[in-house]
């Protein structure tokens, strides 16, 4: 079953058993999936949906670090009960030495050599471990692998 009608079900199900949170958070992804499918008039697959999950797991994560910065302890609990929500559409993410296994064989399949061969690495990287790396963790490792 494709991604999208897996969240489609799941919609469905939480309308039936009157899950208020599940079906906003299953709402708001597919609000983000078809506001993508009509900017771009195509019809996302798999790992663009994921894409568009990663990328609201993503807003999630920067409102939750605001609200704790503004002391509001509700919105910082609705926001993480959202994201857990979010995230169980995302593959498992990789491991510490599946990640650094994977960073090894894209500098060396590059031939990168220093911080301007990022981009090549960055690249490959992000095509290999889509949705199952925090990118900006994966950036900051090359970086330091680099430098």
């Amino acid at each position: 079953m494709a991604l999208k009608e897996r969240i489609t079900e799941d919609m469905k199900t939480a309308m039936r058993s009157g899950e208020k949170e599940r079906l906003a958070a299953i709402r708001s992804i597919t609000a983000a999936i078809k506001q993508r499918e009509v900017d771009e008039r195509v019809t996302l697959d798999d790992v663009q949906v994921l894409s568009v999950i990663e990328k609201l797991v993503k807003q999630r994560k920067e409102s939750i670090a605001q609200f704790e910065a503004g002391g509001r302890t509700d919105l910082v609990a609705k926001e993480n009960s959202e994201m857990a929500i979010l995230a169980a559409y995302l593959p498992e993410p990789l491991a510490d030495a599946e990640l650094e296994s994977l960073i090894s064989k894209a500098v060396a399949d590059t031939g990168a050599s220093s911080v301007k061969d990022m981009g090549k690495v960055m690249a490959q990287v992000k095509s290999a471990a889509a949705g199952r790396a925090d990118m900006s963790r994966v950036s900051a490792l090359i970086k330091a692998r680099l430098s």
